[in-house]
């Protein structure tokens, strides 16, 4: 099932028409799960950091001993001119991806050089900025570097992800709020998380066990040079129940306002809604 509609793929060297196939039975990406993958956004004719994502693509290909085989500056001219072909106003998510495709030895390790590649765009809405979700616990946890690749976007963390997603939305609730292996707050089951406490931003310090997204840096940059207060800090869940305001921060919605956490409730308060002015605004200065 794809993620959106209107989807173009661009794959050994050219454009293709809808979600084709790009794996065999045999690729090593797709019995041991040697895959990686980044998300850009094109909104409002505007695709900020869309080179800082593709420079991660290739740093998280290196993390799972993927060789790289696309230069970013190259993925950058390959996804805008696939985005030129969609219509003004079109929301549209930019993924590049790498899978290894043949294993060393007993098959296990991924051969280095024998890389597939592809760049898939597919059309998928912007949330209204009102749009918010819901926080709870749940029983999963970040892992570490000593036994994930918690350096790299890869396919192969994702269905812990998703049980955190799935427990939360059981429980009724839209996402969860992940612990790292120390109990401390590291993100949500999909993004990175933010809170506010009197007027001064925090979020937890990456320590390894989450990836320390390019959305949230640009927030912290924009609201410092805001002159808002922003500290990287370690959180515990007792942090965000003492929460102002609490918001998540990734690619694919930038902000997403948090209403409540278990049975704590949080204004849409007037520090979300201004990181995402900033956020707007900062993008609004560098059109595809």
């Amino acid at each position: 099932m794809a993620f959106g509609t209107n989807i173009r793929t661009w794959f050994e060297g050219s454009w293709h028409e809808g979600d084709v196939a790009v794996m065999r039975a045999a690729d090593h990406g797709i019995w041991q799960g040697s895959s990686v993958f980044d998300g850009a956004r094109m909104f409002d004719g505007l695709v900020p950091d869309l080179e800082a994502h593709c420079a991660r693509v290739n740093r998280s290909a290196e993390a799972l001993m993927i060789t790289p085989t696309m230069s970013a500056e190259d993925m950058v001219g390959i996804a805008r001119e696939g985005l030129r072909r969609y219509g003004k106003g079109a929301a549209v998510y930019v993924r590049p991806m790498y899978w290894a495709l043949h294993g060393s030895d007993l098959g296990v390790a991924p051969r280095a050089g024998a890389t597939g590649f592809a760049l898939c765009l597919e059309e998928v809405a912007m949330p209204a900025p009102a749009a918010g979700t819901t926080l709870t616990t749940t029983q999963f946890r970040r892992p570490v570097l000593s036994d994930n690749v918690c350096n790299a976007k890869a396919g192969c963390l994702y269905p812990n992800n998703a049980r955190m997603l799935v427990e939360a939305q059981r429980k009724g609730f839209g996402n969860a709020l992940v612990q790292d292996a120390m109990g401390n707050v590291a993100e949500s089951a999909t993004a990175n998380v933010f809170m506010v406490k009197d007027g001064v931003v925090f979020t937890p310090i990456a320590n390894g066990t989450f990836l320390s997204g390019i959305t949230r840096a640009r927030h912290i940059a924009n609201l410092r040079a805001d002159g808002t207060e922003v500290h990287e800090a370690v959180l515990t869940l007792g942090d965000f129940r003492d929460a102002d305001e609490v918001f998540l921060s990734g690619n694919f919605a930038k902000v997403t306002p948090v209403t409540a956490f278990d049975d704590i409730s949080y204004q849409h308060g007037p520090v979300t809604r201004r990181v995402r002015e900033l956020y707007w605004d900062w993008a609004a200065s560098r059109p595809l």
